[in-house]
Protein backbone atom coordinates (compact mmCIF):
# COMPACT_ATOMS: atom_id res chain seq x y z
CA UNK A 1 0.00 0.00 0.00
CA UNK A 2 1.60 3.11 -1.04
CA UNK A 3 1.34 6.57 1.04
CA UNK A 4 1.65 10.22 -0.58
CA UNK A 5 2.33 13.05 0.72
CA UNK A 6 1.52 16.29 -1.80
CA UNK A 7 3.40 19.66 -0.95
CA UNK A 8 0.61 22.10 0.94
CA UNK A 9 -0.87 24.51 -1.41
CA UNK A 10 -2.80 26.48 0.64
CA UNK A 11 -1.44 30.22 0.92
CA UNK A 12 0.96 30.44 3.79
CA UNK A 13 0.51 26.92 4.69
CA UNK A 14 4.33 25.57 5.44
CA UNK A 15 3.76 22.67 7.30
CA UNK A 16 4.23 19.03 5.69
CA UNK A 17 1.95 15.75 6.88
CA UNK A 18 5.46 13.32 7.05
CA UNK A 19 8.95 13.85 8.24
CA UNK A 20 11.58 11.97 7.34
CA UNK A 21 11.38 9.94 10.94
CA UNK A 22 7.53 9.19 10.23
CA UNK A 23 8.60 7.87 7.00
CA UNK A 24 10.93 5.25 8.29
CA UNK A 25 8.20 4.48 10.72
CA UNK A 26 5.57 4.06 7.69
CA UNK A 27 8.17 1.34 5.95
CA UNK A 28 7.98 -0.96 9.34
CA UNK A 29 4.72 -1.22 9.39
CA UNK A 30 5.43 -2.32 5.61
CA UNK A 31 3.84 1.04 3.89
CA UNK A 32 5.90 2.47 0.70
CA UNK A 33 5.94 6.26 0.84
CA UNK A 34 6.24 8.72 -2.03
CA UNK A 35 6.66 12.08 -1.26
CA UNK A 36 6.40 15.83 -3.88
CA UNK A 37 9.17 16.85 -4.06
CA UNK A 38 10.07 19.96 -2.14
CA UNK A 39 6.82 19.16 0.11
CA UNK A 40 9.16 19.66 3.36
CA UNK A 41 11.14 22.58 2.79
CA UNK A 42 8.46 24.93 4.34
CA UNK A 43 9.56 22.91 7.49
CA UNK A 44 13.38 22.95 6.43
CA UNK A 45 13.58 19.20 5.61
CA UNK A 46 14.79 18.44 1.96
CA UNK A 47 14.28 16.12 -0.78
CA UNK A 48 17.22 14.11 0.49
CA UNK A 49 16.34 13.39 3.74
CA UNK A 50 13.28 12.19 2.58
CA UNK A 51 15.18 9.65 0.38
CA UNK A 52 17.31 8.49 3.17
CA UNK A 53 14.33 7.61 5.13
CA UNK A 54 13.39 5.34 2.37
CA UNK A 55 11.12 7.49 0.42
CA UNK A 56 10.35 8.00 -3.32
CA UNK A 57 9.96 11.92 -4.58
CA UNK A 58 7.49 12.57 -7.20
CA UNK A 59 7.89 15.04 -9.68
CA UNK A 60 4.46 17.03 -8.89
CA UNK A 61 1.07 16.54 -7.00
CA UNK A 62 -0.23 14.82 -9.67
CA UNK A 63 2.51 12.00 -10.12
CA UNK A 64 1.62 11.60 -5.90
CA UNK A 65 -2.15 11.58 -6.65
CA UNK A 66 -1.95 9.00 -9.16
CA UNK A 67 -0.16 6.36 -7.45
CA UNK A 68 -1.27 6.70 -4.05
CA UNK A 69 -3.44 4.45 -2.19
CA UNK A 70 -3.55 7.01 0.59
CA UNK A 71 -3.24 10.81 0.66
CA UNK A 72 -2.29 12.21 3.88
CA UNK A 73 -2.35 16.46 3.94
CA UNK A 74 -2.40 19.20 6.28
CA UNK A 75 -5.46 21.30 4.86
CA UNK A 76 -8.82 20.45 3.33
CA UNK A 77 -8.42 20.07 -0.73
CA UNK A 78 -7.72 23.70 -2.55
CA UNK A 79 -7.81 24.43 -6.33
CA UNK A 80 -4.32 23.94 -7.30
CA UNK A 81 -3.20 26.44 -9.56
CA UNK A 82 -0.38 24.30 -11.77
CA UNK A 83 -2.82 22.01 -12.74
CA UNK A 84 -5.48 24.35 -13.51
CA UNK A 85 -7.49 21.63 -11.56
CA UNK A 86 -9.05 20.89 -7.86
CA UNK A 87 -7.13 18.68 -5.45
CA UNK A 88 -10.15 16.88 -5.41
CA UNK A 89 -10.48 16.23 -9.22
CA UNK A 90 -7.07 15.07 -8.79
CA UNK A 91 -8.40 12.43 -5.93
CA UNK A 92 -9.06 8.61 -7.21
CA UNK A 93 -12.39 6.92 -7.01
CA UNK A 94 -11.77 4.47 -3.63
CA UNK A 95 -8.92 6.65 -2.37
CA UNK A 96 -8.23 7.74 0.76
CA UNK A 97 -7.75 10.63 2.19
CA UNK A 98 -6.68 11.93 5.85
CA UNK A 99 -6.87 15.25 6.23
CA UNK A 100 -8.13 18.29 8.60
CA UNK A 101 -11.48 18.49 5.88
CA UNK A 102 -13.44 20.38 9.02
CA UNK A 103 -16.74 19.34 7.40
CA UNK A 104 -18.82 20.79 9.56
CA UNK A 105 -18.28 24.23 8.45
CA UNK A 106 -20.78 25.08 5.51
CA UNK A 107 -17.93 26.75 3.49
CA UNK A 108 -16.60 23.25 3.11
CA UNK A 109 -20.12 21.04 2.70
CA UNK A 110 -20.05 21.13 -1.37
CA UNK A 111 -16.38 19.59 -1.31
CA UNK A 112 -17.32 17.17 1.41
CA UNK A 113 -20.88 16.13 -1.09
CA UNK A 114 -18.48 15.98 -3.91
CA UNK A 115 -15.80 13.72 -2.29
CA UNK A 116 -18.99 11.64 -1.42
CA UNK A 117 -20.67 11.46 -4.83
CA UNK A 118 -17.02 10.51 -5.99
CA UNK A 119 -16.66 7.35 -3.58
CA UNK A 120 -13.31 8.85 -1.87
CA UNK A 121 -13.16 7.97 1.77
CA UNK A 122 -12.07 10.42 3.42
CA UNK A 123 -11.32 11.03 7.51
CA UNK A 124 -10.74 14.29 9.31
CA UNK A 125 -8.40 14.88 11.67
CA UNK A 126 -10.37 17.38 13.67
CA UNK A 127 -12.63 14.28 14.31
CA UNK A 128 -10.31 12.36 16.78
CA UNK A 129 -12.17 12.35 19.67
CA UNK A 130 -10.63 13.64 23.26
CA UNK A 131 -9.95 9.71 24.83
CA UNK A 132 -6.97 8.42 26.37
CA UNK A 133 -6.14 5.93 23.46
CA UNK A 134 -6.44 8.86 20.71
CA UNK A 135 -4.05 10.94 22.37
CA UNK A 136 -0.82 10.61 20.23
CA UNK A 137 -3.66 11.06 17.47
CA UNK A 138 -4.96 14.72 18.46
CA UNK A 139 -3.95 17.16 16.57
CA UNK A 140 -6.40 19.27 17.54
CA UNK A 141 -4.47 19.46 20.99
CA UNK A 142 -0.95 19.87 19.56
CA UNK A 143 -1.99 22.05 17.08
CA UNK A 144 -4.03 24.56 19.54
CA UNK A 145 -0.62 24.90 21.88
CA UNK A 146 0.40 26.62 18.85
CA UNK A 147 -2.61 28.41 17.80
CA UNK A 148 -3.25 30.02 21.20
CA UNK A 149 0.15 31.34 21.38
CA UNK A 150 0.43 32.84 17.85
CA UNK A 151 -2.88 34.41 17.95
CA UNK A 152 -1.57 36.83 20.63
CA UNK A 153 1.48 37.45 18.22
CA UNK A 154 -0.78 37.69 15.32
CA UNK A 155 -2.64 40.06 17.78
CA UNK A 156 0.18 42.35 19.07
CA UNK A 157 1.59 42.61 15.98
CA UNK A 158 -1.51 44.06 14.37
CA UNK A 159 -2.27 46.31 17.50
CA UNK A 160 -1.24 49.73 17.17
CA UNK A 161 -0.18 50.46 20.63
CA UNK A 162 1.81 48.73 23.13
CA UNK A 163 0.41 46.12 25.04
CA UNK A 164 2.33 46.13 28.63
CA UNK A 165 1.80 48.90 30.81
CA UNK A 166 4.86 51.23 29.47
CA UNK A 167 6.50 54.36 31.76
CA UNK A 168 7.69 57.32 29.49
CA UNK A 169 8.75 60.42 30.15
CA UNK A 170 5.40 61.69 29.20
CA UNK A 171 3.54 59.42 31.44
CA UNK A 172 2.37 56.20 31.77
CA UNK A 173 0.84 53.91 29.09
CA UNK A 174 -2.19 51.32 30.32
CA UNK A 175 -1.91 48.11 29.46
CA UNK A 176 -4.04 46.53 26.96
CA UNK A 177 -7.01 44.55 27.57
CA UNK A 178 -7.36 41.12 26.11
CA UNK A 179 -10.43 38.86 26.43
CA UNK A 180 -10.56 34.90 25.79
CA UNK A 181 -12.98 33.19 25.05
CA UNK A 182 -13.16 29.75 24.93
CA UNK A 183 -10.28 28.65 27.45
CA UNK A 184 -9.76 25.46 26.03
CA UNK A 185 -6.12 24.41 24.64
CA UNK A 186 -5.78 27.40 22.35
CA UNK A 187 -7.49 29.77 25.17
CA UNK A 188 -5.05 28.76 27.99
CA UNK A 189 -2.17 29.22 25.99
CA UNK A 190 -3.37 32.95 24.30
CA UNK A 191 -4.10 33.21 28.06
CA UNK A 192 -0.76 32.98 29.04
CA UNK A 193 0.87 34.60 26.13
CA UNK A 194 -0.68 37.20 26.96
CA UNK A 195 0.12 37.55 30.45
CA UNK A 196 3.70 37.07 29.10
CA UNK A 197 3.20 40.62 27.14
CA UNK A 198 1.87 42.31 30.06
CA UNK A 199 -1.71 42.84 29.06
CA UNK A 200 -4.59 42.08 31.84
CA UNK A 201 -5.95 39.45 30.61
CA UNK A 202 -10.19 38.13 31.45
CA UNK A 203 -11.29 34.90 30.56
CA UNK A 204 -14.98 33.69 29.33
CA UNK A 205 -16.13 29.92 29.36
CA UNK A 206 -19.66 28.28 29.80
CA UNK A 207 -18.30 25.39 31.71
CA UNK A 208 -17.37 25.65 35.23
CA UNK A 209 -13.75 23.48 35.05
CA UNK A 210 -13.03 25.29 32.03
CA UNK A 211 -13.13 28.77 34.10
CA UNK A 212 -10.81 27.51 37.25
CA UNK A 213 -8.51 25.83 34.79
CA UNK A 214 -8.38 29.59 33.14
CA UNK A 215 -8.49 31.14 37.22
CA UNK A 216 -5.29 28.88 37.85
CA UNK A 217 -3.13 30.83 35.29
CA UNK A 218 -3.84 33.79 37.67
CA UNK A 219 -6.55 35.33 34.88
CA UNK A 220 -10.11 36.95 36.09
CA UNK A 221 -12.86 34.63 34.76
CA UNK A 222 -16.05 36.61 33.72
CA UNK A 223 -19.34 36.92 31.84
CA UNK A 224 -21.54 34.24 31.95
CA UNK A 225 -22.93 31.23 33.98
CA UNK A 226 -25.58 28.57 33.03
CA UNK A 227 -26.78 25.10 33.78
CA UNK A 228 -24.24 22.45 33.52
CA UNK A 229 -26.65 20.93 31.32
CA UNK A 230 -26.62 23.13 28.85
CA UNK A 231 -23.16 23.35 28.58
CA UNK A 232 -21.08 20.69 28.89
CA UNK A 233 -20.94 17.93 26.08
CA UNK A 234 -19.58 14.56 26.12
CA UNK A 235 -16.04 14.32 27.57
CA UNK A 236 -16.53 17.35 29.12
CA UNK A 237 -16.58 19.32 25.71
CA UNK A 238 -18.44 22.74 25.20
CA UNK A 239 -22.03 22.10 24.29
CA UNK A 240 -24.11 24.05 21.37
CA UNK A 241 -26.56 26.39 23.68
CA UNK A 242 -29.67 26.63 22.39
CA UNK A 243 -30.57 29.78 20.78
CA UNK A 244 -31.95 31.21 23.46
CA UNK A 245 -28.87 30.49 25.71
CA UNK A 246 -26.68 31.76 23.07
CA UNK A 247 -28.38 35.12 23.11
CA UNK A 248 -28.07 35.22 26.83
CA UNK A 249 -24.55 34.77 25.57
CA UNK A 250 -24.30 37.44 23.88
CA UNK A 251 -25.91 39.89 26.30
CA UNK A 252 -23.90 38.63 28.80
CA UNK A 253 -20.54 39.35 26.23
CA UNK A 254 -21.60 42.69 25.25
CA UNK A 255 -19.86 44.97 27.63
CA UNK A 256 -16.50 42.87 28.08
CA UNK A 257 -16.61 43.39 24.14
CA UNK A 258 -16.80 46.68 24.18
CA UNK A 259 -13.99 47.03 26.53
CA UNK A 260 -11.56 45.08 24.95
CA UNK A 261 -8.59 46.06 22.95
CA UNK A 262 -7.71 42.28 21.89
CA UNK A 263 -10.02 39.48 21.69
CA UNK A 264 -9.03 35.95 20.81
CA UNK A 265 -12.06 33.57 19.92
CA UNK A 266 -11.68 30.02 19.96
CA UNK A 267 -14.79 28.78 21.22
CA UNK A 268 -15.76 25.36 20.00
CA UNK A 269 -17.84 22.39 20.14
CA UNK A 270 -15.55 19.72 18.13
CA UNK A 271 -16.95 18.66 15.17
CA UNK A 272 -19.47 20.94 15.23
CA UNK A 273 -20.24 24.89 13.55
CA UNK A 274 -18.88 27.19 15.63
CA UNK A 275 -21.57 29.65 16.97
CA UNK A 276 -21.23 33.32 16.13
CA UNK A 277 -21.05 34.80 19.76
CA UNK A 278 -19.87 38.39 18.89
CA UNK A 279 -22.28 40.49 16.03
CA UNK A 280 -21.62 43.08 13.87
CA UNK A 281 -23.23 45.75 16.35
CA UNK A 282 -21.48 44.34 18.94
CA UNK A 283 -17.75 44.44 17.11
CA UNK A 284 -19.10 48.17 16.37
CA UNK A 285 -18.38 49.36 19.75
CA UNK A 286 -15.03 48.63 20.45
CA UNK A 287 -12.16 51.15 19.91
CA UNK A 288 -11.08 51.56 16.03
CA UNK A 289 -7.13 49.74 16.78
CA UNK A 290 -8.69 46.86 18.36
CA UNK A 291 -8.61 43.36 17.27
CA UNK A 292 -9.93 40.31 16.63
CA UNK A 293 -8.58 36.80 16.00
CA UNK A 294 -10.72 34.42 15.35
CA UNK A 295 -9.56 31.24 15.57
CA UNK A 296 -12.55 29.14 15.22
CA UNK A 297 -13.06 30.03 11.55
CA UNK A 298 -12.24 26.76 9.98
CA UNK A 299 -15.39 25.77 12.40
CA UNK A 300 -17.27 28.58 10.73
CA UNK A 301 -15.79 31.23 13.05
CA UNK A 302 -17.27 33.13 16.66
CA UNK A 303 -17.77 36.53 14.90
CA UNK A 304 -20.42 37.13 11.77
CA UNK A 305 -17.90 39.48 10.64
CA UNK A 306 -15.46 37.20 9.98
CA UNK A 307 -14.21 36.19 6.64
CA UNK A 308 -12.58 32.42 6.32
CA UNK A 309 -8.69 32.54 5.66
CA UNK A 310 -8.90 36.74 5.18
CA UNK A 311 -8.10 39.91 7.60
CA UNK A 312 -10.33 42.74 7.37
CA UNK A 313 -10.37 46.01 9.07
CA UNK A 314 -14.05 47.17 10.06
CA UNK A 315 -14.87 50.73 11.48
CA UNK A 316 -11.16 50.33 12.51
CA UNK A 317 -11.32 47.05 14.16
CA UNK A 318 -8.76 44.33 12.57
CA UNK A 319 -10.32 40.64 12.47
CA UNK A 320 -8.24 38.00 11.34
CA UNK A 321 -9.58 34.94 10.02
CA UNK A 322 -6.17 33.16 8.92
CA UNK A 323 -7.25 29.72 8.95
CA UNK A 324 -3.76 28.22 8.80
CA UNK A 325 -2.02 29.56 12.05
CA UNK A 326 -0.11 26.83 13.28
CA UNK A 327 1.62 26.43 9.79
CA UNK A 328 3.67 29.92 10.80
CA UNK A 329 5.20 27.55 13.00
CA UNK A 330 6.14 24.66 10.38
CA UNK A 331 8.97 22.80 12.34
CA UNK A 332 6.98 22.67 15.36
CA UNK A 333 3.43 21.85 14.19
CA UNK A 334 5.07 19.61 11.18
CA UNK A 335 7.10 17.50 13.81
CA UNK A 336 3.56 16.94 16.11
CA UNK A 337 1.25 17.01 12.84
CA UNK A 338 2.88 13.91 11.17
CA UNK A 339 3.55 11.98 14.49
CA UNK A 340 -0.06 12.89 15.11
CA UNK A 341 -0.74 10.94 11.43
CA UNK A 342 1.27 8.44 11.82
CA UNK A 343 -0.32 7.03 14.99
CA UNK A 344 -3.62 7.44 13.29
CA UNK A 345 -2.82 5.41 9.95
CA UNK A 346 -1.25 2.67 12.98
CA UNK A 347 -4.64 2.12 14.51
CA UNK A 348 -6.22 2.72 11.10
CA UNK A 349 -4.64 0.07 9.13
CA UNK A 350 -3.94 -1.98 12.64
CA UNK A 351 -2.88 -5.36 10.49
CA UNK A 352 0.22 -3.03 8.64
CA UNK A 353 0.52 -2.27 5.06
CA UNK A 354 -0.32 -5.76 3.92
CA UNK A 355 -2.68 -7.49 6.29
CA UNK A 356 -5.73 -4.38 5.73
CA UNK A 357 -7.82 -4.03 2.25
CA UNK A 358 -7.43 -0.10 1.90
CA UNK A 359 -11.03 0.78 1.72
CA UNK A 360 -11.99 -1.85 4.89
CA UNK A 361 -12.09 -0.41 8.69
CA UNK A 362 -13.02 -1.27 11.75
CA UNK A 363 -16.47 0.88 12.07
CA UNK A 364 -16.86 -0.26 15.57
CA UNK A 365 -13.45 1.77 16.95
CA UNK A 366 -14.83 5.05 18.32
CA UNK A 367 -11.54 6.68 16.53
CA UNK A 368 -12.27 5.93 13.20
CA UNK A 369 -15.66 5.93 13.52
CA UNK A 370 -15.72 10.02 14.83
CA UNK A 371 -13.26 10.96 12.40
CA UNK A 372 -14.86 9.13 8.68
CA UNK A 373 -16.55 11.78 6.75
CA UNK A 374 -17.14 9.82 3.87
CA UNK A 375 -17.14 6.34 2.82
CA UNK A 376 -17.90 4.21 0.00
CA UNK A 377 -20.82 6.98 -1.09
CA UNK A 378 -22.24 7.45 1.86
CA UNK A 379 -21.59 10.49 4.52
CA UNK A 380 -20.69 9.57 8.24
CA UNK A 381 -19.76 12.46 10.04
CA UNK A 382 -22.04 13.40 12.73
CA UNK A 383 -21.54 17.31 13.25
CA UNK A 384 -21.56 17.37 9.24
CA UNK A 385 -25.15 15.72 8.91
CA UNK A 386 -26.49 17.91 11.39
CA UNK A 387 -24.69 21.26 9.87
CA UNK A 388 -26.49 20.11 6.51
CA UNK A 389 -29.67 19.33 8.71
CA UNK A 390 -29.14 15.50 7.38
CA UNK A 391 -30.84 12.49 9.40
CA UNK A 392 -27.80 10.24 10.76
CA UNK A 393 -27.21 7.30 9.33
Amino acid sequence: MLIGIPKEIMYKENRVAALPETIEKFKKLGFDVIVETKAGLGAFTDDDAYKKAGAEIAADAAEVFNKSDVILKVKEPQFNEQFNKHEIDMLKENQTLITFIHPAAPSNHEDVKKMQARNITTFTMDGIPRISRAQTMDPLTSMSAITGYKAIIIAAANFPKFIPMVGTSIGMIKPANILVIGTGVVGLQAIATGKRLGGVVKAVDIRPDARKEAESLGVKTVGFDAPSEMVIGEGGYAKALTDEWLEKEREALKPLVAESDIIVLSALVPGEVAQHLITKEMVETMKPGSVIIDVSIDQGGNCEMTDPGKELIHQGVYICGIKNIPGSLPVHSSWLYANNLYYFVENLFKDGADGNKADEFDMDDEIIKDSLVTHKGKLYHKGTLKAMGLNDH
